[in-house]
């Protein structure tokens, strides 16, 4: 039975959660620090299908779900230092969530497979992981796609600023379709993206919060994408896994989080492509 628990991590004025999940009648063999998606500006820590947990826990992996802050009210420079410590909290107090000390494997999807990468190639982590599970992840590696309007989200009814208005101004950590979701289709229509998490020179921006620096992650890397992504160009996710020889995983057909639904085809597959992954790199 899928058992779930939340802790609260808050150490400062804003709220901050964990969530584990793990499999009642299997004893973890190692665990996945997760981190969800949402292009730094909505998401939430509990938006993993149910299908997900149960084949990952049956597996024997705990998951631990971290909330983190969004843009814009906070910057790209306190979301990954707040990933990292998240990181570097659970290494260090393994009793805390798990029993004993486990390896570690970092999991994110979309926004969140971006800080995962960025984390492990930060240098800010007390120790690296086994391998990193990236879902339709980026590192803003290729030029354009992500400051300029996307033609995919100008297809949307158009977004005005007044949308920031919206959504509190203070650190919070949860960003609801209906509340959020709105600014990032603004960010993207308008090509401001990358200003709504980031306020430095470029020049900073690409060596400190990119991969075009970092030559090689501290672990393997499991890279999953689909071929017509109409959210993160498939030229990125081509460069990303030759630069770190990633295994990859690709499905056919354009939805960005195509495994959202448990009935595309290609879902099953990416989860037992995703479990011979982690099983070979603890073998």
């Amino acid at each position: 039975m899928l058992q779930k628990k939340t802790w609260n991590l808050s150490r400062t004025s804003w709220k901050k959660e964990v969530t584990s999940y793990t499999e009642s009648n299997c004893s973890p063999k190692a665990k996945i620090l997760y981190f969800h998606g949402g292009g730094l500006l909505y998401g939430s820590r509990n938006d993993l299908p149910q299908k997900h947990l149960e084949l990952l826990t049956q597996a024997g992996y705990e998951i631990l779900a971290f909330d983190y802050p969004l843009a814009p009210s906070a910057d790209i420079e306190m979301i990954l230092d707040d990933v990292c410590a998240s990181i570097n909290n659970s290494c260090e107090n393994d009793v805390e969530f798990t029993k004993g000390i486990l390896p570690y494997f970092l999991w994110g999807r979309s926004a969140g497979a971006y800080l995962c990468l960025i984390a492990a190639a930060s240098g800010m982590l007390s120790r690296p992981p086994e391998g990193i599970l990236s879902y339709y992840g980026y590192g803003f590696l290729c030029d354009n796609w992500f400051c300029t309007p996307s033609s995919y989200y100008l297809t949307f009814p158009r977004m005005d600023e007044s949308c920031l208005r919206h959504v509190p101004q203070t650190i919070h950590a949860r960003g609801s379709l209906d509340s959020h979701y709105g600014i990032y289709v603004y960010a993207r229509q308008t090509g401001n993206w990358k200003k709504l998490i980031y306020h430095g020179r470029d020049k900073d921006f690409f060596t400190k919060y990119s991969l075009r620096t970092c030559d090689y992650l501290p672990c393997p890397l499991f890279a999953a994408h689909a071929a017509g992504d109409t959210d993160v160009p498939y030229a990125e996710f081509a460069e990303l896994c030759s630069r770190y020889q990633a295994q990859r995983f690709i499905a056919s057909g354009n939805v960005h989080d195509f495994d959202r639904d448990p009935n595309n085809p290609f879902t099953a597959p990416l989860l037992s492509a995703t479990v011979q992954f982690l099983e070979k790199q603890l073998s």
